[in-house]
């Protein structure tokens, strides 16, 4: 087992991203902060923090990885529907703000967020630097009922959380971004840790020395010069 590397505020160099703990899975460093060259430097090899208001700043680089390759995502007879019948709209990168603070709040399933005020404020940051995007669904009324979003690294889109208020609209929100992410020329979309709603749209696992190999193929690749310009 390795030891738990503890990073300091100004020092932006992670351990090397194979040797995370196997438990709990994943568990790379400790402490630091969420500057943007930090956070960026962080995606680029493959790690992403999480952690709670009560904790200090926890990195993971989890195994195995649940990732999506784009042009693979299974729709459902019953997403199709969703997809075609309940009048959704979807837009790109139209209400960042609104979807962090969605994904933030707190479920039935999920009392507490590990979203805090730090981590939006972080990201809210990267999408002003044009580094983190977001996927919005919208009711036939106007209202925002679900969305995701991420950051862009490379070939790579890394999700970071998403969340819906009507039925399949994060679904929805998936299944557009992976169609663009497909047009746009990215390889692999990330989502973390794997779930039973992602496996069952067609995300696959896979062991962290693959994707750490991913990563380093791909963060340095460059996509479509219109990605992201919905407008």
């Amino acid at each position: 087992m390795s030891t738990l590397h503890h990073l300091s505020e100004h020092n932006d160099h992670f351990p090397d991203p194979h040797q995370a703990l196997e438990e709990p899975n994943g568990l790379l460093a400790i402490g630091g902060d969420l500057r943007p060259t930090r956070l960026l430097s962080a995606y680029q090899h493959g790690i992403f923090p999480w952690f709670s208001d009560d904790s200090p700043i926890l990195w993971w680089s989890p195994n195995p990885r649940c990732v999506f390759f784009p042009d693979t995502v299974h729709i459902t007879r019953s997403l199709f529907k969703s997809l075609r019948h309940r009048g959704y709209r979807v837009t790109f990168d139209q209400a960042f703000a609104d979807v962090v603070l969605a994904c933030a709040a707190p479920r039935s399933t999920q009392p507490e967020t590990w979203i805090t005020d730090e981590m939006m404020a972080a990201y809210t940051t990267l999408h002003e630097q044009k580094l983190a995007h977001s996927v919005e669904v919208w009711s036939s009324t106007g209202e925002l009922i679900g969305g995701l979003y991420g950051v862009s690294v490379g070939q790579i889109f890394c999700g970071e959380s998403m969340f819906f208020r009507a039925r399949d609209a994060s679904k929805v929100a998936l299944v557009h971004l992976c169609r663009y992410l497909h047009q746009w020329g990215y390889q692999l979309l990330d989502c973390q840790l794997p779930n039973p709603h992602l496996l069952s749209l067609g995300a696959t696992l896979l062991s962290r020395d693959a994707y750490l190999d991913k990563v380093t193929e791909l963060r340095d690749k460059s996509v479509h010069i219109d990605a992201w310009n919905m407008g």
